[in-house]
């Protein structure tokens, strides 16, 4: 058994899992808020646009190494156009279509993709335990989504996108490990975002320009938050995490971001909670166990032998 498969989700960054899972959690009702001023391509455009910016800044200033290295474009334009140009698109597209909550949970089956392909082109072991993860996890989804079944049949479309900008995000993820490219993850997702922009921008600027007006003061904060939280730090976090545990690990980690999404959906757009979502966080939970925790852990504690009680 490989060491990092022994270990689990590495404790030396279980912070950065955290605060991705809260920064990425509240932007979908976010993106929801800042996209009833602010057209589609727009919006993508500022954001990647803005967190490239800023990463960029962040690597000049802590003297990271910009330059990409010889031969290694070929990777850097393959997993930008995966992670960031289709990924953007379906999911700005797609949202429109519906709820955040709903359409954070549709992103976020995206194990059930990356798990097969990670086993295929990177032949990762599919363990029982990543298996029992995949299952627990995506019946966690299909609690959420059966609240509002209904609604996703009757908006085919924003499902679709929804499911294609989570393979899109498989095939991304898969490809990084594939192809590594030879750069820090803060100039590696400064990169990815501006090349993976650039369609975007064009889309903005052949299509947006007579739609763009000055936004009022929420949709602002929402853009706002998006760049700096969603975009700089969460994008740095995943990429972060991606090249440092396995693909299944990294996927089933994200697991608990759309129950941040759904249960933050009620916090800002006033949704009301079921008991499918509680019940689902329970099974997101059972199912973040199975990465987070080294193999044998659980088992040991029920297996341990009692010691004998002194009379």
């Amino acid at each position: 058994m490989r060491r990092e498969e022994r270990q689990g989700f590495p404790k030396s960054i279980l912070w950065v899992l955290v605060a991705l899972t809260l920064g990425w959690g509240f932007n979908w009702p976010m993106i929801k808020l800042a996209l009833t001023e602010m057209p589609v391509f727009s919006f993508r455009s500022a954001c990647l646009f803005g967190g490239a910016t800023g990463l960029f800044a962040i690597a000049v200033f802590a003297r990271l190494p910009l330059r990409v290295p010889r031969g290694e474009w070929g990777r850097l334009l393959l997993v930008a156009l995966f992670n960031v140009t289709v990924w953007n698109v379906c999911i700005a597209y797609g949202i429109g279509y519906m709820s955040s909550g709903r359409a954070a949970i549709l992103a976020y089956t995206m194990p059930l993709w990356s798990v097969p392909l990670s086993a295929w082109l990177l032949k990762e072991r599919v363990t029982a335990r990543r298996l029992a993860g995949v299952g627990l996890g995506m019946g966690g989804m299909l609690l959420l989504l059966s609240v509002e079944l209904q609604a996703v049949q009757a908006a085919p479309k924003g499902t679709l996108l929804m499911v294609a900008g989570a393979f899109s995000w498989a095939i991304g993820t898969v490809m990084m490990k594939r192809f590594p490219i030879s750069l820090p993850v803060t100039s590696l997702t400064a990169w990815q975002l501006l090349i993976g922009g650039v369609p975007i921008f064009a889309g903005a600027l052949a299509f947006d320009l007579h739609d763009v007006h000055p936004m009022t003061l929420w949709p602002s904060v929402a853009l706002a938050y998006n760049v700096l939280v969603a975009f700089v730090f969460c994008h740095w976090a995943w990429y972060k995490i991606v090249t440092t545990v396995p693909v299944a690990v990294s996927s089933l980690s994200s697991l608990m971001t759309p129950v941040v999404g759904v249960f933050s959906g009620m916090l800002v757009l006033g949704e009301l909670p079921h008991w499918q979502d509680f019940a689902a966080l329970g099974l997101v939970l059972l199912a973040l166990g199975t990465v987070m925790l080294p193999p044998g852990s659980i088992r040991g504690v029920f297996s341990r032998r009692r010691e004998p009680v002194e009379k």
